[in-house]
């Protein structure tokens, strides 16, 4: 189960606060169990701060505060604070991110055929942009593309799976096998009935809890050999 520290305390000595995270991350390369880390400073009270440490399990956050570089660490970090740090051990029961659940939605719900297009306008921002070499433009605004998406289903009438997603500030990037049949014009190819099969990965970023920007890169000369538009 996924563990989180969150330390509290208070400093008026923040550039040497800095340093000396700056020396325990350099100190503590490739030995430190954490995965995660985030430091927030207090509008309001701007002598105070909040770490937000991130472990795999509890059992690993105990082995990265074993190590002698945490310790010796600790003690200088509590010599900079005008008061004790304060601790907050917490298990993770629920870890919901919402950007990389609006990308799968997105797939299932407006990409695959079994999907509307209409329903990108509650997912994507009404100027976004979408950069696909394979359409040789740049796809701008709600109501172009939605109708680059739709030119796809009609064509090819496609089922994804998502197979993997990475989530990292406000982009998240899905990679995702695509499945159907050559059932109308595609590249001024007439149809041809065949099954293709595709894999590809999205990197999108969002604004605001939705899509503002998408970057495509998938096989494309892998679907055309597949319906016969290009020799093998």
């Amino acid at each position: 189960m996924t563990f989180v520290q969150i330390v509290e305390g208070k400093t008026d000595r923040w550039d040497e606060m800095d340093r000396l995270m700056d020396a325990w991350a350099e100190q503590t390369r490739g030995k430190r169990t954490a995965t995660h880390s985030m430091v927030g400073r207090d509008r309001t009270d701007t002598g105070h701060w909040v770490e937000i440490v991130e472990f795999p399990s509890y059992e690993e956050a105990v082995k990265n505060s074993r190590l002698p570089e945490t310790n010796r660490v600790f003690e200088q970090l509590v010599a900079l604070c005008t008061e004790p740090p304060t601790f907050t051990d917490l298990d993770v029961v629920r870890d919901e991110q919402l950007n990389k659940e609006t990308a799968r939605r997105f797939f299932q719900e407006v990409a695959g055929s079994g999907g509307a297009p209409s329903a990108i306008g509650e997912l994507c921002t009404t100027d976004c942009r979408s950069h696909d070499p394979a359409e040789g433009r740049e796809v701008v605004g709600l109501e172009d593309f939605e109708r680059a998406v739709e030119a796809y289903r009609e064509a090819l009438g496609l089922v994804f799976t998502v197979e993997g997603q990475v989530a990292e500030g406000d982009e998240v990037a899905t990679s995702w096998r695509a499945r159907g049949v050559h059932r109308g014009e595609f590249m001024e190819m007439a149809p041809t009935g065949k099954h293709v099969e595709f894999s590809g990965t999205t990197v999108q970023r969002f604004r605001d809890g939705k899509i503002c920007e998408s970057r495509w890169h998938w096989d494309a000369l892998g679907l055309l050999r597949q319906i016969g538009a290009v020799g093998v």
